[in-house]
């Protein structure tokens, strides 16, 4: 089965890819699909479902999108859907890190969540996969691994950042990882 990614972060590829063995993942590139999608929906719903539409419309394909946001407890869900322009629209991750922990300096309260909502667009039908990762910001960045907030997130019951653990680990216990999972448990029904 083929089915389209609808992203441009090769980081997010490599990670659903290994996730999704029995799935052939069609990148946006791979489509000659260099559009940048504005994400202009205030929920991470409501974001995934601009993608998905978007490519399944264009290209008439089978697709699925995903949103992911950090919620940080004491910061009422902020960054949340601006997880990716927490620093504004040319911040990248270190920026976004460094502000994310200015804004919770001596916070006590380092609770967050990670969430993913992915929406797919399946023969006509929409349906939606959600996966949440609860645990921690950390006082400073740890590890090389991975991407976006890593190094400042460690997962609950765990005692390393997501930028400490294999793509393999993290993918088991991430939320992008279990939405997936959820997304592959409805593929596999089919």
């Amino acid at each position: 089965m083929k089915i389209v990614f609808a992203t441009h972060n090769k980081n997010k590829i490599k990670e659903v890819a290994a996730l999704l063995p029995t799935v052939e993942l069609l990148s946006l590139e791979s489509l000659k699909c260099y559009d940048e999608i504005e994400e202009t929906a205030m929920t991470l719903e409501g974001n995934a479902k601009i993608k998905a539409d978007y490519i399944t419309n264009r290209f008439e394909l089978n697709c699925f999108a995903d949103d992911t946001g950090l919620e940080v407890e004491a910061l009422d869900g902020v960054p949340g859907v601006y997880s990716a322009r927490y620093a504004g629209e040319e911040g990248g991750a270190e920026k976004n890190m460094t502000k994310l922990l200015l804004a919770l300096k001596d916070n006590p309260n380092r609770k967050a969540q990670f969430r993913t909502v992915i929406i797919l667009n399946l023969n006509g039908e929409q349906h939606l996969f959600e996966g949440i990762c609860m645990g921690t910001i950390l006082n400073k960045k740890y590890g090389s691994k991975g991407f976006g907030y890593d190094p400042i997130f460690q997962p609950k019951g765990y005692s390393v950042s997501f930028a400490e653990m294999s793509m393999e680990e993290k993918g088991k216990i991430s939320h992008r990882g279990l939405a997936i999972s959820k997304l592959i448990a409805f593929l596999n029904k089919l």
